[in-house]
C-alpha cells in the first residue's frame, strides 16, 4: 500500500545509495553502522532509522541497526534494535 511521496518530496526519482563497508564481527558492523548513520542525521535525505546491516555473501537478509517500530508521525524510533523501555520519536 503506497501513501505517495513522502513529504517534502516530489514525484520523481529516488535514488537509494549504498556504501559497503566491511567488518569482521556483526557487533561490529552494527556498531560502526550505529556511529554512522547518527553522525549523518542532520545531513537532508538521510534516513537513519532505515539502516541496516547484513553478511558480505547474504545481502537480502538484513538486520535492524535501529528500533523498526513506526511511530505516530510516521518516523522510525531511533532507540537501538531490540532496546528496553518504550519506543520514543526522535530518540
Amino acid at each position: 500500500m503506497s501513501h505517495g511521496p513522502a513529504p517534502g518530496r516530489d514525484d520523481g526519482p529516488h535514488y537509494v545509495v549504498h556504501l559497503p563497508v566491511t567488518a569482521t564481527t556483526a557487533d561490529q558492523a552494527l556498531r560502526f553502522a550505529y556511529t554512522l548513520a547518527r553522525s549523518l542525521a542532520l545531513v537532508p535525505g538521510v534516513e537513519v532509522a532505515g539502516t541496516t546491516v547484513s553478511t558480505e555473501d547474504d545481502q537480502h537478509v538484513r538486520q535492524w541497526v535501529f528500533c523498526d517500530r513506526i511511530m505516530p508521525d510516521r518516523r522510525r524510533c531511533l532507540a537501538r534494535a531490540d532496546h528496553d523501555g518504550p519506543c520514543e520519536p526522535g530518540r
